[in-house]
């Protein structure tokens, strides 16, 4: 054995000595300087915040409780069954179920539309080919399932003015092959919920099952609904639904990493699982995509319904929804700007119909403190910037439209947005997968990116024109390629 372990030089992510708390919280305080607020109301994407910090505090202390416990093995911690039993069971007593509603608490959103796509896939073992049909406006985590997975993804049109999906359309999209349908409640990017009712019927009566998306929204909704907005039934209480996601990390107001997904019967629950004992070590049987797993997460999410109760979160309904209204109220009196359909939820997607460019507007607003999420065109829908407005929303609201008015006004003297047509046809020509990291990387400076700035691109205008100027597989392209080359330690910052 040689001591060249001991000689080699320390590595920045394991030092040679350990080092104290305080240290590595100073540390992490300066990472995230440049990060997006969590807390309070000017980041309208990503985050969900309930605003009142003894919930938050009972969340926090509750994931650290649970931190090291290991939800591999529910025999070993019968903690973890407890507490995902009482979690999935009032998830499903708000959304058309009971405490009888088979269910599974997942990491997320995409685990739990991958563990339905799996379902329904393994509910029909005679196909080599299967199908999964859903709306044009559905969450990009079905075609993510439906890559991981093996299942085709066949995308239908939604009305081009209410951006809800089209029964008829899909209906004549199923085919034998046909796995699962899909219907969102609501979409994500624009807040709607697509006509549920008729889609799970003409679902039904073909013997296909049908998922409801309801990740972004679904647990928000019977709380609008309690403060009076025209909910349309979209859960389990709607025949032919058989199977709904629900996060409790977004209207739930949970930590991240907390998902539910509801089954109408146990058959289909047993179909996402997995199992395997053909290996010499423990039995190996999961609920969900991930082995081992922390308690933590199923700790925070549980403690913070506890902790808000029925009560508050019907409180956060009412002032996430008055919200929403002030904001489609007030977006009206802005020149160049408009709401996108009518929301059924407090998502909105702020479109233009005039010559305003919306991704230099989203630059100008996060200049001024408010981060609008930019969404590009697609299948003839329209770009916009995305607004999820939560239960302290309501405090900021007129801070939020007093600086879409100051950045409309700042960049409407610039026009239409206009892409570098010089790299959007050097892009179509180059073969993307070919590049290395470092090649690649050396192409981003003319699009506006620098990689060696610890705080990001500056101005995402650029990149987002040029994006948009590209058909979406090629954007897939260049995003692949930018994620990794920025997670290149020697190209980045």
């Amino acid at each position: 054995m040689t001591d060249s372990a001991s000689t080699a030089p320390a590595h920045p992510g394991l030092p040679a000595t350990g080092r104290s708390t305080a240290e590595l919280l100073a540390d992490l305080a300066a990472l995230r300087a440049a990060d997006l607020p969590t807390r309070g109301r000017r980041t309208t994407a990503y985050v969900y915040d309930s605003g009142r910090p003894e919930v938050r505090a009972a969340a926090e202390q509750a994931y650290l409780a649970m931190l090291e416990v290991n939800g591999l093995d529910p025999t070993a911690f019968p903690s973890v069954v407890a507490l995902e039993r009482q979690v999935v069971g009032a998830t499903a007593a708000r959304l058309g179920g009971d405490d009888a509603t088979p269910g599974i608490f997942t990491s997320g959103g995409t685990e739990s539309i991958i563990l339905a796509v799996k379902a329904a896939r393994d509910a029909r073992p005679d196909l080599t080919d299967p199908e999964l049909v859903i709306p044009a406006t559905a969450h990009a985590a079905f075609h993510k399932a439906g890559a991981y997975l093996g299942v085709r993804v066949v995308s239908t049109p939604v009305d081009p003015a209410t951006f809800r999906a089209d029964p008829d359309a899909m209906a004549a999209a199923r085919t034998d092959r046909t796995v699962l349908v899909v219907a969102s409640a609501p979409s994500y990017a624009h807040g709607v919920i697509d006509p549920v009712a008729e889609i799970a019927a003409d679902a039904a009566r073909r013997g296909i099952p049908c998922h409801v998306d309801a990740c972004v929204g679904g647990w928000l909704l019977p709380w609008l609904a309690d403060a009076g907005a025209p909910v349309p039934a979209f859960d389990l209480s709607v025949p032919g639904v058989t199977s709904l996601s629900c996060d409790l990390h977004k209207f739930g107001y949970a930590p991240k990493g907390a998902s539910v997904l509801l089954f109408r019967d146990e058959a289909m629950r047993l179909r996402a699982y997995y199992a395997c004992a053909v290996w010499p070590g423990y039995t190996v049987v999961n609920p969900t995509v991930q082995s081992s797993k922390g308690a933590g997460p199923l700790a925070g999410a549980w403690a913070t319904m506890q902790a808000l109760g029925e009560d508050g979160y019907r409180e956060l309904g009412r002032a996430a929804l008055a919200a929403t209204a002030r904001v489609i109220e007030g977006v009206k009196a802005i020149e160049g700007l408009t709401v996108l359909g009518s929301p059924d939820a407090t998502l909105v997607a702020l479109g233009t119909d005039a010559d305003l460019d919306l991704f230099a507007l989203a630059d100008e607003s996060r200049a001024r403190g408010f981060f609008l999420q930019p969404q590009l065109s697609v299948d003839g829908l329209p770009a916009n910037l995305h607004l999820t407005l939560t239960g302290v929303s309501a405090e900021g609201v007129e801070d939020l439209l007093a600086v879409l008015a100051e950045s409309a006004d700042a960049v409407r003297p610039l026009g239409p947005p206009r892409p570098p047509a010089d790299i959007v046809a050097l892009l179509e020509q180059v073969d993307l997968t070919e590049l290395d990291n470092a090649t690649f990387a050396a192409l981003l400076p003319a699009a506006g990116i620098d990689l060696s700035s610890a705080d990001g691109p500056a101005r995402m205008a650029p990149v987002n024109r040029l994006l948009d100027a590209l058909p979406p597989a090629v954007r897939e392209l260049i995003a692949t390629r930018f994620l990794s080359a920025l997670y290149s330690p020697h190209l980045g910052g």
